[in-house]
């Protein structure tokens, strides 16, 4: 719904949630399912507007200085900054996109970014537009579908939040992953990706530093179909956890948890051929 609401209203959308829940993959959907372009702006700290928005392409404009001192001309600023020496940033290159269908524009994990560049983004995020002072402003024809993503490593700005529709991404419950996870893994075992996805969940309620997301569920069931495991009961399950647990601390807890599990799972298996037996 939240994501629908974005591209009937034209209005930028926020998701925030545990990393690893598919806030990421969520814009990559949407793009698919639009089938227009997918425009990514990876935030980091000290992000400048000359990395996202646009800068000048300096080298030509030497260039054509040098050019016209050669053949004995002089060159205004007027000359210089024009369209022709423009680098378009993923921002720029959104709002002036000229295809049949406007772009999706990810800004992922804007949290990472600065607080001054949460500022440069308010005239984009409210109008569509992104001014250059040497050339004017350029409004989007048809806007961009905007997704924001953010970790919550920092509180954003009440402006930016005020331009965005917003949800919260939580963790699915097993049965959703396991959905999730089939379709990511579709050679895995069934048994196994209905055990790891419960194990994965179960493991969420540990005092851990990290909590594995969907995406490391992914990444282990992959690693466990890759050696042929079938169930949470072969030996090979404790020496993969490190695709869900990323610090020495998370995988002494997630191996002692998964010990536990794989003991219980071979009870249950034990019980069942003994029932068949029978």
């Amino acid at each position: 719904m939240a994501m629908f609401l974005a591209v009937r209203l034209g209005k930028p959308l926020l998701l925030e949630g545990e990393p690893g829940v598919g806030k990421t993959a969520a814009a990559k959907a949407l793009s698919l399912a639009l089938d227009t372009p997918l425009i990514r702006l990876q935030c980091y700290e000290g992000l400048t507007a000359g990395e996202a928005l646009y800068e000048w392409n300096y080298q030509r404009q030497l260039l054509a200085i040098r050019l016209a001192e050669a053949r004995h001309e002089k060159l205004a600023d007027a000359d210089l900054f024009t369209a022709e020496f423009l680098q378009e940033r993923p921002i720029l290159r959104a709002v002036r996109h000229s295809g049949r269908t406007p772009p999706v524009l990810l800004i992922d994990e804007i949290d990472r970014a600065d607080d001054e560049f949460e500022a440069l983004l308010f005239e984009f995020l409210g109008e569509a537009a992104v001014t250059v002072p040497e050339l004017g402003t350029f409004t989007a024809l048809r806007p961009p579908v905007v997704v924001l993503t953010s970790n919550r490593s920092r509180d954003l700005h009440d402006a930016l939040r005020r331009r965005c529709l917003y949800h919260w991404i939580e963790f699915p419950a097993p049965a959703r992953a396991a959905e999730i996870v089939r379709r990511s893994v579709p050679g895995a075992a069934e048994p196994l990706i209905r055990s790891a996805t419960e194990f994965v969940g179960r493991v969420r309620g540990l005092e851990l530093d990290k909590a594995p997301g969907l995406a490391e569920t992914i990444d282990w069931v992959s690693a466990l179909s890759a050696l042929g495991v079938a169930d949470l009961t072969d030996a090979a399950v404790v020496s993969t956890l490190g695709t869900i647990a990323k610090t020495p601390d998370d995988l002494a807890a997630v191996v002692a948890d998964a010990r536990t599990a794989v003991v219980a799972d071979a009870a249950v298996v034990a019980d069942a051929a003994r029932e068949e037996t029978t």
